[in-house]
């Protein structure tokens, strides 16, 4: 989405720019706001001269016409060396070419010449926000509105600032008041059902996101996000039409086809699911995410090979990233690789020692060896990182009933049957501790229950 970017002016008319503004995701304005042309440091006798120039050129602006305006602002600047509005109005015509150095110096300029103009500094903050410098594209903002507290663009700029990073709290109130100011365009009321969606406020984020839509009906991302909301509600079906619907307005959405394989993969189609993470992967593959449920997919699919080709080329492309090298050794581990496994773990735990599911999945393969003291003291530090970690309770529970030591297996057991209760191996595990622990009522519900999830896994 390339949202529209005004800049502030000398006059009341906009100047739109089609430019992407890299650190938000929606439009970002400025304001054109009237004034009279600096008179400081410049001649009585030349001042009606300046000022009819700078109106020239704010003309030729409004109508598109930068090459022409710019000769007329640099001999302004050159007969009023002081004039902030011909530095404020040059540093526009610079900033729409792309040549932020420059027209950062222009806006800086003018604010030294006349440190309470409201325009230069608006406009400045544009321009950190497309150099993706967001806390000081913040700074300016507040200042603006310190200033001009109903500043129209400078609210919505800030609030749009705040979406970027996920500050949405404070993000909210900023775009519903751009929107009482007189800015209520698309991109204004998708920014804000962002917002509203992020926050769980979902029948706000609906109106929002449905307003926007009747805006722009051929915009993919509303559908997307209010997919996301029937996603968030549990409405499933309704979730998947809204997401096609995306796709097919904009085809080669990503994030549309990446949720339409989680919604096949959560009722467990992971055939179906497969071709839509291929279709995710294949139109970004700089999101980690698509290569792990891609990957994913296939080992439930059982095609551990293919999976291991997608996590080892992940790994490569993403060696920083510690989960990729702890689904990396779940690969090779399928494959009987349990060095190569081994070797994954320890470069996932250099990353992140704490890792819970590295530091389990670590000491399963060291019981599988037979060394149980190793294995005991990684399953204690993985419960030890996260308490709520099933492999690390389960495995250390595991190993504590192969050592006969059923009272202290007991919590861990417990635990991690309450952690996945679906899971049968924990409910067998308990069901032989009970039984030695002479529980019989205990033993007979856990040996039940085995029973019962075994038959279900099978089905």
């Amino acid at each position: 989405m390339t949202p529209l970017l005004l800049h502030e002016s000398t006059n009341l008319v906009w100047l739109v720019l089609a430019t992407l503004l890299a650190c938000a995701p929606a439009q970002a304005l400025h304001q054109i706001s009237q004034g009279r042309p600096s008179s400081a440091d410049r001649p009585a006798s030349n001042a009606g001269s300046v000022a009819i120039q700078l109106r020239e050129a704010s003309l030729l602006l409004q109508r598109g016409k930068a090459d022409e305006a710019e000769p007329i602002l640099r001999l302004v600047i050159s007969a009023a060396p002081r004039n902030s509005d011909a530095h404020n109005l040059l540093g526009v015509i610079l900033d729409q070419r792309g040549q932020f150095k420059e027209a950062e110096q222009e806006y800086r300029d003018a604010l030294r010449l006349n440190p309470t103009a409201i325009s230069p500094l608006a406009n400045l903050g544009v321009l950190l926000a497309r150099t993706e410098r967001s806390e000081e594209a913040i700074k300016a903002f507040e200042s603006v509105l310190q200033r001009s507290p109903d500043h129209p663009q400078a609210t919505l700029n800030l609030g749009l600032q705040y979406v970027a990073r996920g500050d949405y709290d404070r993000a909210v109130p900023l775009l519903e008041q751009a929107r009482q100011l007189g800015l209520d365009g698309y991109e204004v009321r998708q920014s804000l059902g962002i917002a509203l969606y992020n926050l769980k406020r979902y029948d706000d984020a609906v109106t929002a996101l449905e307003s926007a839509s009747a805006l722009a009906p051929n915009s993919a991302e509303p559908f997307y996000h209010l997919g996301l909301i029937a996603w968030g509600r549990g409405q499933d079906d309704a979730a998947g039409e809204l997401w096609k619907k995306a796709e097919s307005l904009r085809p080669g959405f990503p994030a549309a086809n990446f949720m339409l394989g989680e919604l096949l993969a959560k009722h467990k189609d992971y055939s179906t699911a497969r071709n839509y993470y291929e279709k995710a992967l294949s139109q970004d593959a700089a999101k980690v995410v698509y290569h792990i449920r891609l990957g994913g997919a296939y080992l439930y699919l059982h095609d551990f090979n293919r999976a291991f080709e997608i996590f080892k080329s992940a790994s490569e492309r993403f060696p920083g990233v510690p989960e990729i090298h702890y689904f990396l050794s779940i690969a090779a581990r399928t494959r009987g690789e349990s060095n190569l496994a081994l070797i994954a773990l320890k470069k996932a735990l250099v990353i992140n020692p704490n890792y819970a599911d590295a530091l389990a999945m670590y000491g399963a393969i060291l019981l599988d060896k037979s060394d149980l003291v190793e294995a005991e003291k990684l399953f204690r530090q993985a419960v030890l990182a996260n308490s709520n970690n099933y492999n690390g309770n389960y495995n250390l529970g595991r190993l504590l009933v192969k050592q006969q030591k059923f009272v202290e297996a007991l919590p861990f057991l417990q635990r991690a049957s309450k952690i996945l209760p679906e899971n049968a191996e924990a409910h067998y595990q308990l069901f032989l501790t009970y039984s030695r622990l002479r529980r019989q009522a205990d033993a007979r519900q856990e040996l039940e229950t085995f029973k019962r999830l075994s038959e279900e896994d099978k089905k």
